[in-house]
């Protein structure tokens, strides 16, 4: 419907509404339990032992994949677009990073957050500073990391999230996801989500007229 040229959802009656909406929300439950459903399978996933020895650039000197585990037993990548020839890191991941809220409770699960690109570590640190961030980030350059975990090829870079376990210094991968299966680990698109206008991207079934533009465009 629109109004003044505006876009916007029907005009009801508040009973209307709530009786909608009550339908709504046992949609909803029955998402939320299928969500609790997808974890508990994802938690019991087998891992594979990490034969390869892969070494990154860091701040601090070279580093070794263990390493990036800090210490705790878990580590979760965030692999960000950021060619080794860009002068800028990709605009979606940059977005990604932006949208990380607090993460000192992933510490208190023994879980570690960093971010690897194949960009060389000055441009990483470069691009780090200018956003402003405190998130480790370790560059792959001259490694074959990008590659083996397939955000990396010949076409050029893409992004995901990896997971990985280790047991007695050793390392394991336990979980990998790309394109939209990253999407709603930070609280952007969860939000734009309760909204009427939603994501505003192309691929969301939304009544002719509301404003949307390509989702990787």
């Amino acid at each position: 419907m629109t109004e003044n040229g505006i876009p916007h959802p029907p005009i009801v009656l508040r009973d209307e509404w709530l009786a909608q909406r009550e339908a709504l929300l046992l949609q909803e439950k029955a998402h939320t339990r299928e969500g609790d459903r997808l974890a508990a399978v994802r938690r019991r996933l087998p891992m594979v032992k990490m034969d390869k020895e892969y070494v990154f650039e860091s701040p601090r000197g070279k580093r070794r994949l263990l390493d990036l585990f800090e210490g705790k037993r878990q580590l979760i990548v965030y692999h960000f677009m950021f060619g080794p020839d860009w002068e800028k890191g990709c605009t979606g991941c940059t977005g990604f990073v932006d949208a990380i809220a607090d993460l000192s409770l992933l510490g208190k699960r023994d879980t570690t957050f960093a971010l690897i690109s194949r960009a060389p570590l000055t441009k990483l640190d470069a691009w780090k500073q200018e956003r402003g961030w405190s998130v480790p980030w370790y560059s792959s350059f001259g490694s074959e990391f990008n590659y083996d975990f397939h955000v990396s090829d010949e076409r050029g870079e893409g992004s995901g999230l990896s997971v990985f376990f280790q047991l007695d210094d050793e390392v394991y991968h336990t979980y990998s996801t790309y394109g939209r299966g990253v999407e709603n680990l930070v609280h952007t698109y969860p939000l734009l989500d309760v909204t009427p206008y939603g994501r505003q991207e192309d691929f969301e079934d939304s009544p002719a007229g509301w404003p949307q533009k390509p989702t990787y465009g």
